[in-house]
Parts: structure tokens; C-alpha cells; sequence
């Protein structure tokens, strides 16, 4: 493994006479801390984080060849995995004008290209919760649900495709020439687990139609473009933007298949309403809403308080604190929400930062020059308020 192209992949070019006067090969690599880190010069937080979420893509054991590495369960002699039924969504990512690039370019400096490629794709896959199948060429076949499950599967595979855009159009090409990347996705029921081939061919194979179906909408994709099945569209809610192509026949699909392209992702306040906008009355929760209701009571009196709800996903918790924002109607309140996820984890304050932006009113097409005005604003009509609130007080 070359280190200094590792580090020109991540665009941490400059700390690679850093790395090279510690002796820091493969076999180091993945054992560094974050003293080591600091050690080595690498002071910036961000930076920090972008070569531990590098290093995590490779294998903790040992580093292969970039156009060889995979994040593949350990295949090791011993008794084969069951084949088993299950849902799974399929990305199929494909490299455009890969072609073009061959015929113009010295056959090293492709491969050098295609072994970015590659390791940027396996980074922001299994960053996530994806599994990087099979290299096909310029082609990529992960799936999101393997070896894991996850409720959010199907979103992070969305998520992935269009993380993959920017991610790939950053890389290093050379001749002014920017990667482009074309994505499809489906969800869909498989048999996932036979091992099929020998020796280095072996793999664990998937078999039904939505691995077919990914590789075909990735056909049909624009360039830097994500294009989704209804099948997965339906498990998306409102998380994203989308644009309906209509219903296309599908070379190798008996029937027709509405197909989306994906715009980019909601602005949507709540994950709960996006995905589980409610449409029937809560029933059976009449004693947890009445001691909320209680609270309530007690902090308009001045007597405030916190309130915790606890309890196992999808028992109805988001619902029971709808409902009750329902019944407060009209009586005046002010409503935070922040909403925590599991993949955001290592975005600190993320959860605040969404709120701001969200009361600031961000647009996605907003330069930063716009944002910033947004945000000076709000923050200037928050302080105003505390102000008003303050003079008010003085006169009471």
C-alpha cells in the first residue's frame, strides 16, 4: 500500500513527509491514535476525524491492494454461512467515460485513477453502514441490509449515492477532468449467503431480481445523477426531494417500474412526520399523555420540568409527544425539535446545527454568502427578543 497516495486520495497531501519520517507503513496505519495523530502534526480535528473514517474502511488485519479491498466478512475455511431470505437494498454505482480516460491516458495513471475511485467508494459506502460486494471494472455492487440490518437502510443507501456525486467529483483526475458517477438503487427481497467459485473467485452471491434491477436504473441515470425504484421510494417518505420520471419498461424486468430520480434531501423538520405521518388516532397511551399534560400544567404555573420518554423503537414515543403539541392548539409555546441519528455520531452538535439552520431558513440553493446573511438575522431577531423580554421584566 502506498501511504503518500492514500493521503493524496484523502486530500492530506501535507502530511505526508510527516508519515514518511515516522516510519508509518500499512502495518502501522491501523493502529493509530489519536496522540499518534497529533504526534504526527495532524492538529485539525476535521482531519482527524477524515483518516480515522479512512482508516476504518480497511481491514484491521492487514491492507490489500486498493482495487482488490472490500469490506467483506471474513471468508476464512470453516463452515460456509446459510443462505437466508431477506430484504436488501441494492446500489449499483458506475464510473462514466472510464473509456475516454483509457484511451487518453498511460495505463499506470488509470490505474491510479480507478484505485481512488475504488477506495472512495468503499470509504463513504461502509461510512453508511453499506457493504462493498464487488468491483466490476468501474462498476461498484454494495449492499445496505448485509451482513446488518438496519431500520434506515434503504435512506443511507440514498444518502451513500449522493454523498458518492460530490465525493467522486472531488478526486484527482488530472487534464482538468472531473469523475462522474451514475447511480442506481432498488429494494427488494433476495437469498443472500451461497458461496459460489473457488479460491479468489469466491463469493457470496445474491440471488433475485433487485441486484438486476440497480445495474438497469443505473443505466438510465443521468450523469451525477441518483435514480431509485419505487420499491425503495416507498420506504423514503419524505426524507427526500424528488423527481418522478414515470413508469419505464425495464430491459429483463417483466413488468413496468416507476422510476424517481432523487433530487437531494429534504428540507423536512421531523423524520417522524416524514416517514410515519400519522393518519389514525393514537390509542392505549391515554395515561402517558395525561402526565404530560400534568407538566404541562405545572410549567405554565412556573413549575418547570423535564420529562423523559423511554423506550424500544417504534412503540410510539415521537407519536405520544405529536399528539400532545396536537392538544396545546392554540395556547401560546415555543417548540424545539432536535432530532439525533446513529450516522451522525461523529458530527458534533449536529443535532443543534440542523435547528439553526432550519430557523434560519436555509435553502438548498443558497450560497454562502446567502447563509450567512440568514443566519445574522435570526441570531440579530433572537437577541432583539431577549432585549424586549428584558425591558418588560424591569416594568413588571
Amino acid at each position: 500500500m502506498n501511504i503518500s497516495a492514500w493521503l493524496r486520495s484523502l486530500g492530506l497531501e501535507r502530511y505526508e513527509q510527516a508519515f514518511r519520517e515516522n516510519a508509518i507503513d500499512e502495518a502501522i496505519l491501523s493502529k493509530l491514535t489519536a496522540e499518534d495523530l497529533r504526534d504526527l502534526g495532524v492538529t485539525a480535528v476535521g482531519h482527524r476525524r477524515i483518516l480515522f473514517d479512512a482508516i476504518a474502511t480497511l481491514r484491521a488485519d492487514s491492507f490489500r491492494d486498493p482495487a482488490q479491498h472490500s469490506v467483506e466478512p471474513d471468508r476464512s475455511v470453516g463452515k460456509a454461512p446459510e443462505a437466508e431470505r431477506r430484504q436488501l437494498t441494492v446500489m449499483f454505482v458506475d464510473l462514466i467515460g472510464s473509456t475516454a480516460l483509457s484511451a487518453r491516458l498511460d495505463p499506470e495513471e488509470l490505474r491510479d485513477i480507478i484505485g481512488s475511485y475504488h477506495r472512495r467508494c468503499a470509504e463513504v459506502i461502509t461510512r453508511s453502514g453499506g457493504f462493498v460486494a464487488k468491483y466490476l471494472g468501474d462498476g461498484v455492487l454494495a449492499y445496505f441490509g448485509y451482513p446488518q440490518a438496519q431500520e434506515e437502510d434503504a435512506e443511507q443507501a440514498v444518502r451513500a449515492g449522493l454523498a458518492l456525486i460530490e465525493a467522486v467529483a472531488k478526486l484527482e483526475a488530472g487534464h482538468a477532468t472531473t469523475l462522474r458517477v451514475r447511480v442506481g438503487i432498488a429494494t427488494g427481497l433476495v437469498v443472500v449467503g451461497d458461496l459460489l467459485g473457488e479460491g479468489a473467485a469466491r463469493e457470496q452471491s445474491v440471488v433475485g431480481e433487485t441486484p438486476n434491477l440497480a445495474a438497469r436504473l443505473q443505466g438510465l441515470a443521468e450523469p451525477n445523477t441518483v435514480v431509485i425504484a419505487d420499491s425503495t421510494r416507498r420506504l423514503l417518505g419524505g426524507l427526500f426531494d424528488y423527481c418522478d420520471l414515470g413508469t419505464l419498461p425495464i430491459a429483463g424486468i417483466h413488468y413496468p417500474v416507476r422510476v424517481w430520480r432523487v433530487v437531494a434531501a429534504s428540507l423536512v423538520s421531523s423524520r417522524f412526520e416524514a416517514l410515519r405521518a400519522a393518519s389514525t388516532p393514537l390509542i392505549g397511551r391515554e395515561e402517558e399523555i395525561a402526565l404530560l399534560t400534568r407538566r404541562w400544567e405545572r410549567a405554565k404555573a412556573g413549575d418547570g420540568s423535564v420529562v423523559l420518554i423511554v423506550g424500544e423503537p417504534g412503540i410510539g414515543k415521537s407519536r405520544i409527544a405529536q399528539t400532545l403539541l396536537e392538544q396545546l392548539g392554540e395556547e401560546p409555546h415555543t417548540r424545539l425539535r432536535y432530532f439525533c441519528s446513529p450516522h451522525h455520531q461523529h458530527s458534533a452538535l449536529y443535532p443543534s446545527i440542523t435547528q439553526l439552520e432550519q430557523a434560519a431558513g436555509f435553502r438548498r440553493e443558497d450560497t454562502a454568502e446567502t447563509r450567512l446573511d440568514k443566519l445574522i438575522a435570526v441570531l440579530a431577531l433572537a437577541n432583539r427578543k431577549r432585549e424586549a423580554d428584558t425591558l418588560a421584566s424591569e416594568f413588571e
